[in-house]
């Protein structure tokens, strides 16, 4: 499947009309009725996270009949979904609200994300941003860009080089095991600053548009990380696994780190992962 600009354009648009209908109107007005959790109590759902990937769904059937399409809380109930990430024929993945413990807090820090796989690779990426009303956007092989509610565009570049000790990283250690996890977290003071936003969208959006460096991430789910590896590749970027491979949105597991440079990646991958800090 071949996405030109009319196609980003269309999706960008569902995208912004499901957040006006069935994100903002309930945003700061969440209570326990419309809140539940799946994995635990740091993983809830809300009835807008429900309400916005159906919706999200039945529009991107419209504009691509037969498409595969996958989405969190779809997978959340039927977990074998995940599979189709690992089959040949394209299939549009989709976090509805990314950054949901934010969301349901009435915290304005979250944002929907759409990115399209095939053959086990990432070709498109969007990610919304329903208070701005502004959308992220790349294609494989053709840059990113801050898509405006009017049409106009503006190309997006990461930030510059700059030393480790004034690197603003977001690094989530919670999915690590021991002893990486303790190793990490002791190495967390050679950086400038750790931001935690807990919403992968916004952290993806701030790399590509320069305002942080890097990302950390073990557990690698592919709405979380699909699109925004893909938009800070294209914003020129180093995206890879922490081995130093590149990463897939099959791979659930094997981590992923972002930078703004290969060079600074691999300053920082030694950083976070050296064994003899003090």
């Amino acid at each position: 499947m071949s996405l030109g600009d009319a196609d980003i354009r269309a999706i960008a648009a569902l995208m912004r009309d499901v957040a006006c209908a069935e994100i903002m109107p309930r945003f700061g007005r969440i209570g326990p009725a419309d809140l539940r959790t799946k994995a635990g109590p740091l993983d809830p759902v809300t009835i807008a996270d429900e309400a916005a990937e159906r919706t999200l769904i039945a529009g991107l059937e419209r504009l691509f009949p037969g498409a595969a399409i996958i989405g969190e809380e779809a997978v959340s109930a039927d977990p074998a979904l995940i599979d189709r990430v690992r089959e040949p024929k394209p299939v549009f993945a989709i976090d509805p609200i990314d950054g949901t413990q934010n969301y349901a807090a009435g915290l304005p820090l979250f944002g929907v994300m759409i990115a399209l796989i095939e053959n086990g690779t990432t070709t498109a990426g969007l990610i919304h941003d329903p208070l701005r009303d502004d959308t992220v956007v790349a294609r494989a092989g053709g840059g990113a860009f801050l898509l405006l509610r009017d049409g106009a565009t503006t190309r997006l570049h990461v930030a510059d080089p700059v030393p480790l000790d004034r690197t603003i990283a977001s690094v989530s250690w919670q999915y690590m095991s021991e002893p990486e996890r303790s190793r990490v977290l002791r190495n967390l003071a050679r950086l400038g600053q750790i931001p935690n936003l807990r919403c992968a969208a916004a952290t993806y959006r701030a790399i590509a548009m320069g305002h942080i460096h890097a990302t950390l991430s073990r557990r690698t789910l592919p709405w979380d990380h699909a699109a925004g590896a893909l938009i800070v590749a294209e914003a020129g970027g180093h995206v890879r696994k922490p081995d130093g491979e590149p990463w897939r949105p099959a791979e659930l597991d094997g981590g992923i780190l972002a930078a703004q440079d290969e060079e600074s990646w691999h300053l920082l991958r030694e950083a976070l992962f050296d064994s003899e800090a003090a």
